[in-house]
């Protein structure tokens, strides 16, 4: 089949890596522009940008997509379906339209959970077990079109969302291929999404990293492991801004009130969280400092048991 393959960061490289490995024909990639980069401003080109160059695969990257111009660059690459992996853009209708197979895309979450721009992110937020990825047909509704295949994977202990999206990713790029050989075979069958249940997966927000410790100890740690890099678990100590990078709910349970560091444990200091529960900090990171273990953190005065530790405010 001749493919336009729509994408933009690193998520989206194995899938079209995946294309690029069978007899598919790729005439066109489209990503989102360069975009300026640390200190100098220096633009950088788009994961999928640098993948399809070393391919040397025509590359097109519009500001807009809501316009003539746009459509008719797809059009003009006459492809049989388009596949879209974290473009980052909505498509409208007259663009879902124009390849006659449609638009299939590879959403990394179970469908119909998570929708929205950060599955990886809020699976791990929710403590979820298990996720996975979906590909589906692409309606104008965000991430509502009729399922295709899907595939399932145990979340580990303490897999943070960097190394739970990798091995998404790498998931996806399969499970479009397979998505493909039943739709050039004739064999793919749709099926609708149970609307009543699906959870919307939003864009992260700064605000969402000042996390209120009266959160019960299991939604801490997953926030901690699903906001990682960004925007990352903060509590306050005094005035000072304190980062959560490692922490797991533990058993057992406290009548302190939520946030009181209880104890200074053989692997990291113990917090009182919500309805009882207790989290344990194994590191943590001061701002604008590195981020230490718990047991330095004590050692060097930064936290004391004993201490509260308060939610930030929305401000930062």
């Amino acid at each position: 089949m001749r493919l336009v393959f729509l994408g933009t960061p690193a998520a989206a490289v194995p899938s079209l890596k995946s294309v690029l490995s069978t007899g598919h024909e790729l005439p066109l990639v489209v990503c989102q522009p360069d975009r300026p980069v640390g200190r100098s401003g220096k633009p950088r080109h788009p994961a999928v940008k640098q993948a399809a160059l070393e391919h040397d695969i025509e590359v097109f990257q519009p500001r807009k997509v809501r316009n003539a111009a746009f459509r008719e660059r797809l059009a003009a690459a006459r492809p049989d379906v388009l596949v879209v992996v974290a473009y980052g853009r909505i498509l409208t209708n007259p663009v879902l339209e124009l390849a006659p197979h449609g638009a299939i895309n590879v959403h990394f979450s179970l469908l119909p959970r998570y929708r929205g721009a950060a599955p990886v992110q809020w699976a791990l937020a929710r403590g979820e077990r298990e996720t996975g990825v979906t590909t589906m047909r692409i309606a104008e509704e965000l991430d509502a079109g009729d399922m295709l295949l899907q595939e399932s994977t145990p979340i580990e202990a303490d897999e943070h969302a960097p190394a739970l999206g990798r091995r998404l990713a790498d998931l996806g790029g399969d499970l479009l291929l397979r998505t493909l050989a039943e739709l050039e075979a004739g064999r793919l069958v749709a099926r609708p999404q149970d609307h009543a249940a699906a959870t919307l997966a939003p864009l992260l927000d700064r605000a969402d990293g000042n996390v209120d410790p009266a959160l019960p100890a299991l939604e801490i740690a997953g926030r901690v492991r699903g906001f990682d890099p960004w925007p990352g678990v903060w509590l306050r100590a005094g005035t000072a801004r304190l980062r959560l990078r490692e922490a797991r709910e533990i058993d057992g349970g406290t009548e302190e009130p939520p946030g009181t560091l209880l104890e200074l444990a053989a692997d990291g200091l113990v917090m009182a969280a919500g309805g009882g529960s207790r989290l344990l900090i194994r590191t943590v990171q001061a701002e604008g400092r590195r981020a230490v273990a718990a047991r330095d953190a004590v050692n060097g005065r930064l936290l004391t048991p004993g201490d509260r530790l308060e939610r930030c405010g929305d401000g930062g």
